[in-house]
């Protein structure tokens, strides 16, 4: 089985950290978002994977070609105009073949079995079957309509009247059959392809229940970075084991003063925290210098930014 990986979106809700780095390099515990897809593809033993590219595209081809991930093969398809989940998808058509092929969002952190959900999909004889996760920010999100366990509508763009407290993980198992109903032009994979499938052979799901963040957002970039213990202790090991890095707080290649005070916080490769300094409840990018005195609280830093948290409410006082 193959794998598509969208990561050619332009990040604009991560404005200003995708102004001169792609989203799917952007970081999350000093690891590429990108490299969790292919963490979690590797280790369910898929190891042919096309990725499409876009925004700064040349970035993200020259990092995954410079990295080690030993056992992986990685075609990249680049949109010079972005045509979105759908018609990226169908743009590799051909690359993907006669065969069933899983896709994944190059913007989440998650810890989906992918094994586990191509036997569903096998087990189904559906065209396709999507990864659902219960949360109760569903209705903000996009709530998935689900009935009889096949899912029949989004956010009851059908007019199904159906509501859930499920969403779209941005994971799916699905068969070529897909592109039946799929353009070539700029268009979404939901309103096209899954709402094909629902009307010809059925779109089956499977309910993930452990990790699942979306980090399209600054927010949840920040939330997913500063609440991320489990992600350290169930990932880490895994993704050592299957691509050569992992997770971690604190990059060894920063290089912070001994009386400064960290709390709660991710350090990347390369910064510089001088005397006196306070970091909590944030993430410095690789690169960033914090000079002598500074305080920096709930805040996500590069080079030419520091954005502000909102502190999430159960931690208000």
């Amino acid at each position: 089985m193959k794998a598509f990986v969208l990561a050619a979106g332009l990040g604009t809700r991560l404005a200003p950290l995708t102004n001169h780095t792609p989203k799917p390099l952007i970081p999350v515990l000093n690891v590429p978002s990108l490299f969790y897809s292919f963490f979690l593809l590797k280790q369910a033993g898929i190891t042919e994977i096309i990725c499409n590219i876009h925004h700064h595209g040349n970035a993200i081809r020259r990092f995954i070609e410079s990295s080690e991930l030993k056992g992986l093969s990685i075609t990249f398809s680049e949109e010079q105009e972005i045509l979105g989940t759908g018609g990226g998808l169908k743009k590799c058509e051909k690359l993907l073949g006669d065969d069933d092929f899983i896709l994944v969002n190059s913007d989440i952190i998650t810890d989906i079995d992918f094994s586990a959900l191509m036997s569903r999909h096998h087990r189904s004889c559906c065209p396709g079957t999507l990864a659902l996760y219960e949360t109760p920010e569903a209705a903000t999100i996009g709530y998935v309509g689900v009935e009889d366990g096949l899912v029949k509508d989004f956010r009851d763009m059908r007019n199904t009247g159906l509501v859930s407290s499920l969403i779209y993980t941005g994971v799916a198992v699905l068969s070529p059959e897909i592109f039946r109903f799929m353009n070539a032009e700029f268009s979404g994979i939901v309103d096209t392809g899954f709402t094909g499938l629902i009307d010809n052979g059925g779109l089956s799901f499977y309910r993930h229940e452990g990790i699942w963040m979306d980090i399209g957002t600054m927010q949840n970039y920040w939330l997913a970075n500063i609440d991320a213990a489990s992600v350290m202790n169930r990932l880490a090991l895994p993704m050592k084991r299957a691509i050569g890095i992992s997770p971690h707080a604190i990059s060894p290649e920063a290089i912070i003063s001994p009386d400064a005070k960290l709390s709660h916080s991710v350090i990347g490769k390369d910064c510089s925290i001088a005397a006196e300094c306070t970091v909590t409840n944030s993430v410095l990018l690789p690169g960033v210098k914090i000079k002598s005195g500074s305080t920096i609280v709930n805040a996500v830093v590069d080079h030419n930014s520091i954005t502000i948290m909102d502190e999430p409410k159960q931690n208000r006082k």
